[in-house]
């Protein structure tokens, strides 16, 4: 095969690729709420989702959790002690094992995306003393403002995030950073299921339209929401400051 024809054969190959993903896209775009989002007047509230560059989790108002449930009730008492409460999800090993991606193991991940039925998930809490920007200086961090009605669907949908025992979310052991606890979770981590389209679920229950292809990667999420919600992330920490 000469260079040209093995130029057009990748070429088409490409757009093939390209053209799936658009399909894929278009097929699995989830619309948002007009009723929830944008947040309008007063009726709103200031959360954040924070992209650590492998992970994302959401950044919440502890004092908003306290009557969502059972599960947040007791984490609210639990970290009463912190304004505010960052929530991850991943696969059990996976995510304990990898506090940093220096820490990657790719047996684990392969494992964690690929075991056929998925594998079980568990929740990080971390308490944050400081605002989003200041505890997590190194990380993309796109501020939301949702809805009051739309954080109550938000906080329902993240209580069925944990699992229950005896009425209570069942702790298991400390986290990866900071003040924090690993939770055990409901449903199944696999390739279909990551942390970031937890993470955009969540963010979908508050109103927001998302597109589940894209957000696989923390970079999709983050061009997702700029292009289907217009947010952008907050200026970088400027870490000179005394």
């Amino acid at each position: 095969m000469g260079l040209a024809a093995l130029a057009a054969c990748l070429a088409a190959v490409l757009a093939g690729f390209v053209g799936y993903l658009v399909l894929a896209a278009l097929l699995t775009a989830r619309p948002g709420d007009a009723g929830l989002y944008p947040a309008r007047g007063e009726d709103s509230v200031a959360i954040a989702l924070v992209s650590h560059g492998w992970h994302s989790g959401l950044v919440l108002p502890r004092d908003a959790l306290t009557e969502a449930g059972p599960a947040l009730a007791d984490i609210a008492t639990r970290f009463r002690a912190y304004p505010a409460l960052e929530f991850g999800w991943g696969e059990a090993r996976f995510y304990r094992a990898t506090p940093t991606l220096a820490q990657f193991d790719a047996g684990l991940a392969l494992a964690a995306l690929f075991t056929p039925g998925g594998r079980p998930g568990v929740v990080q809490v971390v308490g944050l003393e400081r605002p989003a920007r200041d505890s997590f200086p190194h990380s993309e961090i796109v501020p939301v403002r949702v809805s009051r009605a739309g954080l109550a669907r938000l906080l329902a949908r993240l209580e069925a995030s944990f699992r229950l025992a005896e009425g209570r979310p069942v702790a298991g052991g400390p986290g990866l950073y900071g003040p924090s606890l690993f939770y055990e979770g409901a449903g199944r981590f696999s390739y279909a299921n990551v942390c970031n389209h937890w993470a955009a679920g969540l963010l979908n229950a508050a109103g927001l339209p998302i597109t589940p292809v894209f957000d696989t990667h923390p970079a999709g999420l983050l061009l997702d929401l700029r292009w289907r919600a217009g947010l952008s992330p907050m200026p970088a920490a400027n870490l000179s400051k005394p």
